[in-house]
């Protein structure tokens, strides 16, 4: 069974998150969606996310696309990584909080995982920074 894992905030959701989703899903059996943390989502994105991190989960874990949707670990995005050991991990296009440090963390926790940057859905439209501002 092979698993994918993807990474995100997903607080304003909307068809891109989808779309991202439903890609993952199709490189794999079983999708693991690591949702971040409200306390991290402040630190990277600098404001407080409008849905707060168990809200987000309950919305997420409603996905039939989605196996299990966890909340990420507040002190070391890597952590679950290593402790769910996926097949592939799959970024979206515009994924940069923590990618530079990917490879060698993997290498570290001995893990052979594939890492794919995944295609854009009118990304000019659906943004969740794009849709907050309007």
């Amino acid at each position: 069974m092979k698993k994918v894992m993807i990474f995100g905030t997903f607080d304003i959701f909307h068809i891109g998150h989808l779309k991202f989703i439903k890609q993952a899903k199709e490189l794999g059996d079983k999708l693991i969606v690591v949702i971040s943390r409200d306390n991290n989502v402040r630190k990277i994105k600098d404001k407080k996310p409008v849905h707060n991190e168990q809200h987000r989960k309950e919305i997420l874990n409603s996905i039939k696309y989605i196996d299990k949707a966890i909340l990420g670990n507040k002190d070391d995005v890597y952590k679950v990584i290593k402790k769910n050991k996926p097949d592939i991990i799959a970024l979206g296009y515009d994924q940069s909080h923590f990618v530079d440090k990917l490879d060698s963390k993997l290498k570290e926790f001995n893990l052979n995982t594939k890492v794919v940057r995944l295609e854009p859905y009118q990304e000019d439209k659906f943004k969740s920074s794009k849709i907050r501002n309007k």
